[in-house]
């Protein structure tokens, strides 16, 4: 999935801690295998490659992650679309050459981006594409589930006090022996001392996700992207702006950050107000001569 995942636990004694963390590592490597569109023959590529109006029987993980996205999909308007792959692909070679997409390629991809295009059969288990050529990609939501995931597993080995670390994904269990909380450090611009722009949360049993172009960015004719793509034009973030997602869960945290980043601060705050359990801390860069909000 394109990240490195850590994990942190506490234990009783090595050998379990050992034998926990490789069950959990071993349950995000399968996951990789079912949602990573770098994978040729991960699972959702073979969706992909099933051609419009097929039913395509999916496991279990897969089904859930889709059912999932299109949830947040209708929360927040299409921000969060997962529809988008042909939109990715063009960026990541964006990113590679520093030249913009071609016009009609662009115009290609944005009419194959359609959330509404992905029909969902429960009983059956199947998920049917509608639209000819669409690929899909989960980036902004499967890290979360993955560090979801690896943290049940930690559970089901009787390790409660540890927490999973996608990139800027975090699922968090109980805290640590003697603490009431992890005390969790979010950055969301670079800066010119180490400690400014960090804000220190003291979190427990939830996730929590940032998102931004702290890292992943291009500059294209003086112009910065972000390599956070919106569904709409098809084209990297040009608002220098950065998102931090509490969350019940990391899979919420992974989907809502990016969604708002995409629907701007007046947009995405008041989406998210009305989302039990989730508190956002939305950060806009301010001039050189301020202090960002």
């Amino acid at each position: 999935m394109a990240t490195t995942f850590r994990i942190s636990l506490h234990a009783e004694t090595k050998a379990q801690a050992e034998t926990a963390a490789a069950a959990a590592f071993k349950r995000i490597a399968d996951l990789n295998a079912v949602f990573s569109d770098y994978e040729p023959n991960s699972e959702i590529m073979q969706l992909c490659n099933a051609g419009p109006n097929k039913p395509f029987k999916a496991s279990a993980d897969l089904f859930t992650l889709i059912s999932r996205s299109l949830e947040f999909a209708r929360l927040t308007k299409g921000a969060l679309d997962i529809t988008c792959g042909n939109l990715t692909h063009l960026w990541r070679r964006t990113k590679r050459t520093h030249k913009l997409p071609p016009a009609d390629r662009l115009q290609q991809a944005l009419a194959a981006t359609d959330w509404r295009a992905v029909q969902l059969d429960a009983q059956a288990r199947s998920i049917t594409l509608l639209k000819s050529g669409m690929l899909l990609d989960v980036g902004g939501i499967a890290k979360g589930y993955a560090a979801d995931a690896g943290l049940q597993v930690l559970r089901e080995h009787g390790l409660n006090r540890a927490l999973v670390m996608a990139g800027g994904d975090i699922a968090i269990g109980d805290p640590p022996p003697g603490e009431d909380a992890w005390a969790i450090k979010l950055r969301q611009f670079a800066s010119t001392t180490p400690e400014e722009n960090l804000t220190t949360v003291r979190l427990r049993n939830c996730g929590v996700s940032t998102s931004g172009d702290l890292y992943q960015f291009t500059e294209i004719e003086g112009t910065r992207y972000s390599h956070i793509v919106s569904p709409q034009t098809g084209l990297g973030l040009t608002e220098r702006i950065a998102c931090s997602v509490i969350a019940p869960d990391c899979t919420t945290s992974d989907a809502l950050d990016t969604a708002i980043c995409v629907m701007g601060k007046e947009r995405g705050e008041k989406m998210a107000a009305d989302v039990k359990g989730v508190v956002v801390r939305f950060v806009e860069q301010a001039p050189a001569n301020q202090q960002p909000k």
